[in-house]
């Protein structure tokens, strides 16, 4: 099953339509950045593999970045915070949250995440749009905390805690991989539970 699949929200048959391409895509660029080598594949060569036009690919990712950086935790993660109790303080829902979806995935999943998370930190231009990504992270983040604290989500209290918690998952994202899939998900709940209890050193 792939992570699109996992949505609360049931698809209407042209959401699974786009879903569908949306993961063919992001899985035949994948096998070509293995195979040739994420420099030596061009996004023409991924939407032939993937048998879309160049424009589609682009309507689904805007550049070639993006489908190594987007995936369906930017769908799947605000909707588990937004669903968790209300008395929970925002970084329990958002630890809550993480454990909850990243708990779902199955090995293919895992095994995905792991390959893309390796080559945002092996490849230069990769790794300097990882930078760049973290605002729209913090716009993805904001949401659901806004909708749980009742505000706004260009609420800049509500950004501050957004912002607080990317980081930390940032730097353990982008820090040098360790034993898998799982040590990295515990170095998360532990940077998380590190937030939480004021960043004591």
């Amino acid at each position: 099953m792939s992570d699109t699949a996992r949505v609360v929200n049931p698809m209407g048959l042209r959401e699974r339509k786009k879903a569908r391409t949306r993961a063919v895509i992001r899985q035949e660029a994948l096998r070509l950045f293995r195979e040739r080598g994420y420099s030596g594949t061009t996004v023409e060569q991924i939407a032939a593999a993937a048998d879309v036009s160049p424009a589609t690919f682009f309507r689904y990712y805007p550049t070639k970045e993006d489908v190594v950086l987007q995936d369906d935790l930017d769908v799947l993660l605000p909707e588990a915070v937004a669903a968790q109790p209300a008395g929970l303080t925002p970084i329990a829902a958002v630890r809550a949250a993480v454990t909850e979806t990243l708990g779902q995935l199955g090995p293919e999943e895992l095994a995905r995440l792991r390959e893309t998370i390796e080559l945002t930190n092996s490849v230069p231009e990769l790794r300097a749009r990882a930078t760049d990504e973290l605002l729209r992270t913090i716009d993805v983040m904001a949401a659901p905390l806004a909708r749980r604290a009742g505000r706004e989500p260009d609420d800049m209290a509500v950004r501050h805690v957004a912002g607080a918690m990317i980081g930390v998952i940032m730097a353990v994202t982008l820090a040098p991989p360790g034993d898998g899939p799982a040590d990295m998900f515990g170095k998360i709940d532990a940077a998380l539970a590190h937030l939480e209890a004021g960043l004591p050193l």
